[in-house]
């Protein structure tokens, strides 16, 4: 019976997805992208702080911009949630570099002159994920918000 049990578990370990792993590079794209689509209108000074950012923070070229924004689109279009993406940025960024991508969030959110509930929904999930304390949260909110 302790044999079939065992069997039982062993095949269910088999058949659990696994999560897929991204680059740090990868996981930001995600998170800044799911923030641009959050109120559901492509605006042109979205994607163009997005692309900007993108370049700034991760030194690319724009060919390197639009492979990345690619593929973080696609990765997160097949995402059930943003644990995938919250891992690995938790995995290999400090405390504060937590904060400056909440930040960048925010400056995103605002790109288009306006703030939209749902932008700011993704953003304090994803601070809750990123383990950013509310007073950083909301530093990083006055931060970016356009003067």
């Amino acid at each position: 019976m302790f044999k079939q049990i065992k069997q039982l578990f062993a095949a269910f370990d088999e058949q659990q997805p696994s999560i897929e792993q991204h680059d740090l590079k990868t996981a930001v794209a995600a998170l800044l992208i799911e923030v641009m689509r959050a109120d559901t209108k492509l605006d042109h000074n979205e994607q163009h702080t997005l692309t900007v950012t993108l370049k700034k923070y991760f030194n690319l070229t724009d060919t390197e911009v639009d492979e990345l924004t690619t593929n973080a689109a696609s990765s997160l279009d097949g995402a059930i949630d943003y644990f995938q993406f919250s891992k690995q940025i938790n995995d290999h960024c400090s405390a504060a570099q937590r904060i400056e991508i909440i930040e960048l969030l925010w400056q995103l959110a605002y790109a288009d002159g306006e703030l939209d509930p749902q932008e700011e929904y993704v953003i304090r999930k994803v601070a809750g994920l990123l383990y950013v304390a509310h007073t950083d949260f909301i530093a990083a909110k006055i931060a970016a918000t356009p003067s």
